[in-house]
């Protein structure tokens, strides 16, 4: 098998098209809220979107003696407009089936980047509904799905504003919970939108104990598959933008999430991998799993280095529930 990743489809539209024929099916009402601030009836919907959908590759046994240049902050995506000479990609912790869960009253990350960026609703009601198009991230391999050209319309400030009377702020179940007021006042609307791209990838779920050989070697696979085919669909320097893929309702271990994503990074020739660690803890997760990954860079057997990993004894957490 080719370490290099297959595309398997293709859909590319206008955006003002696809949002016409396919438009996002809102479910919840305070999405709806959201939807109303970001999307009005006379809205107009710029840009050309670009959907591609991969089979992974096989995994290289040498490693590449470069790395990537890495950058941690303690934030969330921002999604600034990329420099001249670079192309940006903003990971989407997906499930199985592409933004499964947007229009519902859920917000975990996945749901979120949908709630900004509408028209990947009509992105996954478009790949539910064409022939030639299969809106899984994952069947018995990973199936990276990358949406580029993606207008993010709004802001949705998930934090506690007592001033804005959010006690205990939007993320996850809360924001089902929350009042419409609450929600418009946590909108802000971008005029002119700005313009994002998206890799979604599915990671590894529903296990207990210490991460096995295989484990590590599917998830390194998954990411790396995806971060290939970033920069087959990029122009210039390739960043990717990553945070604790997995590491919520999947219960992944943030310090090895970390790890795994810079070894991929690796890998795949990432020229910049920028990690987003939401807060000062994480901040000191990302900073344990970039320690370890400084020791792996002298190794050139990724078996080796899986090995090395094996033996530190990383656990499965649990769940956050969201």
């Amino acid at each position: 098998m080719s370490t290099k990743p297959e595309r398997l489809s293709t859909l590319e539209l206008p955006a003002a098209e696809l949002v016409r024929s396919h438009p996002p099916v809102w479910r919840d009402a305070n999405k709806k809220v959201i939807a109303a601030l970001s999307c009005p009836a006379d809205a107009e919907h710029r840009g050309q979107i670009r959907v591609t959908r991969w089979r992974a590759g096989a995994l290289p046994e040498t490693l590449p003696e470069s790395s990537p240049a890495l950058e941690a902050h303690a934030d969330l995506f921002g999604y600034a407009p990329a420099p001249d000479g670079e192309t940006h990609w903003y990971l989407n912790f997906a499930d199985r089936r592409l933004f499964i869960a947007y229009g519902s009253g859920l917000l975990a990350q996945d749901e979120l980047q949908v709630a900004e960026h509408p028209a990947l609703g009509s992105v996954a009601e478009a790949m539910a509904a064409l022939p030639d198009q299969v809106p899984l991230t994952a069947e018995d391999e990973p199936t990276p799905i990358l949406v580029a050209g993606v207008e993010r319309r709004c802001v949705l400030d998930t934090a506690p504003d007592l001033d804005a009377g959010r006690v205990y702020g939007l993320y996850g179940h809360r924001f089902q919970r929350a009042t419409p007021d609450e929600v418009r006042g946590a909108v802000t609307v971008l005029d002119p939108p700005t313009v994002s791209n998206i890799l979604a990838i599915e990671a590894p779920t529903a296990y207990r104990g210490a991460y096995t050989a295989k484990q590590i070697r599917f998830i390194l696979r998954t990411a790396v598959a995806g971060y290939r085919a970033a920069a087959l669909e990029s122009a210039g320097a390739l960043v990717i933008h990553t945070g604790f893929w997995g590491c919520g309702a999947y219960g992944g271990n943030r310090e090895l999430m970390a790890l795994l994503q810079i070894l991929a990074a690796r890998i795949a020739g990432v020229s910049r991998l920028v990690f987003h660690a939401f807060d000062s803890e994480g901040l000191a997760l990302y900073r344990a799993g970039e320690a370890v990954a400084a020791e792996l860079a002298g190794l050139t057997s990724l078996d080796q280095a899986i090995a090395v990993i094996v033996e530190l004894g990383y656990q499965w957490g649990v769940s956050d529930g969201n």
